[in-house]
């Protein structure tokens, strides 16, 4: 049997996509895991909102800025909050960040120690460092909407 020059170039693309398509089916999947997953998942996300929590009540100053703050739903708020900044599965709806803290009259002290509590509180529960580093620098441009109306 005599190929002609197409059937023969068919026959060679036909044999290279072949190639192509197994050695990418053999590829192995180096999947980067998400910042949620890094941290934890949803059950830390909560530990560390809670942590954060104990750390603000023991705080005089900053406590007062939760004075008439519904705390069961700004935990759960701020866990979704964290959740969808970090790729987890979750979608924050709550208000956006310059409407909520309207009005409030936070210092960059008080932000800057709400800060480093949430960062210890992600310490105490074994978040790794990545991960604290990241989520950090995730919400660091939510500064600007808070102290926006201050």
């Amino acid at each position: 049997m005599r190929l002609t020059g197409i059937a023969i170039r068919h026959l060679v693309l036909t044999c290279i996509l072949f190639s192509v398509l197994s050695l990418a089916g053999c590829a192995q999947r180096h999947d980067t895991p998400t910042l949620y997953e890094r941290m934890g998942g949803q059950s830390t996300i909560e530990a560390v909102v809670e942590n954060l929590l104990y750390r603000i009540a023991d705080d005089d100053e900053v406590v007062s800025y939760f004075a008439n703050t519904n705390i069961d739903l700004f935990a759960t708020s701020f866990a979704t909050q964290l959740c969808d900044i970090s790729d987890g599965p979750c979608q924050y709806e709550g208000p956006p960040m310059d409407r909520a803290h309207q009005t409030m009259g936070i210092t960059d002290a008080h932000f800057n120690r709400v800060v480093a509590y949430l960062d210890a509180a992600m310490q105490e529960e074994g978040v790794p460092l990545s991960a604290r580093n990241d989520m950090l620098g995730r919400l660091a441009p939510i500064y600007e909407d808070i102290m926006r109306l201050q």
